[in-house]
């Protein structure tokens, strides 16, 4: 975003630092004609607008792009930002063509009553029965894939197979959806499976104001019985920036009407929701507390109440890796009882292992599963998710430095280079700085710092860059814009793929100061906030 004027001024005090003949020494000499034969490159490009813009949106390689692309270079840059833009959405729709987005879900359902509620008289002298009996009484498996066919029409295969105390069935369902416009969409569905007849549906998704929208879904299902025919229309509405309300009716076999609002902050996430229906009528409540720490942990809790009688449910879920999260939750309810549900995400992949421990309100129960799950994790945690995510980390960044090696090398030396060169322009600099008491870099240093006692065995990576720092002093002001510091001259990274901070001991008007700035941030001394305390 600079201005030419801006340009211009840098391009003549980097000329002034670079220039050969400023140099005698005959290393100095050859170094500085590198370092000035970059700039004057870096302003060529830069100056013109049309190399600025094909630079600024293919980088190097638009520089050295030759054949048709060539052409694009005398056009204007509206005109080349058009042309790439055009051809990211041909990229885009290649990579849609090649990509499956598969979705899916297994789910195991456990029963564990036996802990809890055991016979403990009668079956004594049963053989095994000293042992509780776990057994898996259900199970349910589906799965969904998507095949772009053109920029506006997908097909979508999805089957799924359940079980339950030995008796099963599975289905499976092929979708075509086409988006019609940018306001909606329109969805043909066929399905058949071994327990029910073949499924015929249609749904429609129409966008009425920017701030409301409908979606109908109608069904007819065949089966010996006969034709079920079904319809559900949600109509979804805006109410501010953060709620949304819902109004669905539901006709078929369950009947029903169910008006739900739902508000979702950066911070929380409240639903409350009324369903008036057969077979089943209630009112829920439900509140979720999003924790702003890289970890994305979050705790929820829920009151539902109906004809079915009452449940009560709380837990938490936590991202522990870069691509799963673990959650957690206890259902305690009455008729219910007591049940424990644990749900993985695993990308677009979710496992979901619902454990029914009781049939009666036992605390002991309630206890177990609320604390279990605890225990458990926080070993887990401790023992093999750290451990294993923190190698991870190393090997990740060990395989970036092993990539990037030879170009920090080039940096370092063309880094090391540039501060040779400032050495006499930075002297000046101090001069003019003290003869007016103004601003003078005692010691900067940029790159790793560990602060934190829980990473005392991680190592501090940093350089030194208190010449480059006084070199870009200006009229006893120095002004650094939010991009990473790096770049500077005579900078360069000593830590590739960590993150780096930028820590400058100063004065100004005889007075001592102190910043630590983030290696993006962007930074403006003097200040009167980074004073040094006398007293402290």
């Amino acid at each position: 975003q600079a201005s030419q004027e801006e340009l211009k001024a840098a391009y003549r005090r980097l000329c002034m630092l670079y220039h050969p003949d400023k140099h005698r020494d005959p290393e100095l000499k050859t170094q500085a004609e590198r370092l000035f034969n970059l700039v004057h490159q870096a302003y060529e490009v830069l100056s013109d607008p049309q190399t600025r813009a094909i630079y600024d949106i293919y980088g190097r390689r638009g520089l050295e792009m030759e054949g048709w692309e060539v052409v694009e270079r005398k056009r204007t840059p509206a005109e080349i930002r058009e042309e790439f833009e055009r051809l990211q959405r041909e990229r885009e729709e290649r990579r849609l063509q090649q990509r499956t987005n598969p979705k899916g879900t297994i789910s195991v359902g456990i029963d564990a009553t036996d802990l809890f509620d055991r016979y403990d008289e009668e079956y004594e002298d049963v053989p095994g029965s000293s042992f509780p009996q776990i057994e898996i009484n259900k199970m349910h498996i589906s799965q969904s894939i998507e095949a772009p066919l053109t920029a506006t029409d997908t097909a979508i295969l999805s089957g799924n197979l359940s079980t339950q105390n030995g008796n099963g069935g599975g289905s499976i369902n092929f979708a075509v959806r086409r988006v019609t416009s940018a306001k909606g969409w329109g969805e043909l569905e066929f399905g058949a499976g071994d327990l029910q007849g073949p499924l015929f549906g249609l749904k429609i998704f129409r966008n009425l104001t920017p701030r409301c929208f409908i979606t109908t879904n109608c069904a007819l299902q065949f089966s010996s019985r006969g034709v079920r025919p079904g319809l559900t229309t949600v109509l979804a509405r805006n109410l501010d920036k953060n709620t949304m309300g819902y109004l669905q009716w539901r006709w078929g076999i369950q009947s029903a009407m169910n008006t739900s609002i739902v508000r979702d902050t950066k911070t929380s996430h409240f639903t409350v929701a009324l369903q008036l229906g057969i077979p089943h009528s209630f009112m829920m409540v439900s509140y979720q507390h999003k924790f702003q720490d890289e970890d994305q942990t979050r705790v929820k809790g829920s009151l539902k109440a109906g004809f079915f009688g009452t449940i009560v449910e709380y837990g938490a879920e936590r991202k522990i890796s870069r691509h799963s999260i673990l959650g957690a939750t206890v259902s305690v309810g009455v008729p219910q009882g007591v049940s424990l549900k644990i749900k993985l995400n695993r990308a677009s992949q979710t496992y979901f292992f619902p454990v029914h421990l009781t049939d009666q309100l036992l605390p002991s129960a309630v206890f177990y599963a609320t604390v279990g799950p605890l225990v458990i994790y926080f070993a887990m945690h401790r023992l093999i998710i750290k451990p294993y995510l923190r190698a991870q980390k190393e090997r990740e960044l060990e395989k970036q430095r092993e990539s990037t090696a030879s170009d920090v090398l080039q940096k370092k030396q063309e880094a090391e280079a540039a501060v040779r060169l400032m050495q006499e322009s930075v002297r000046r600099i101090i001069e003019a700085e003290e003869a007016r008491m103004g601003l003078i870099v005692v010691n900067a240093w940029y790159g790793k710092f560990v602060n934190d006692n829980s990473r005392k065995n991680e190592k501090v990576k940093v350089i030194d860059v208190t010449v480059p720092l006084q070199c870009l002093v200006k009229d006893s002001k120095l002004i650094l814009t939010e991009a990473s510091k790096a770049g500077l001259p005579g900078f360069y990274d000593p830590c590739v793929g960590e993150e780096k901070s930028l820590k400058v001991l100063y004065q100004f008007r005889g007075v001592l100061h102190q910043v630590m700035s983030a290696d993006n941030e962007a930074l403006r001394i003097p200040k009167q906030s980074h004073r040094i305390d006398a007293d402290g």
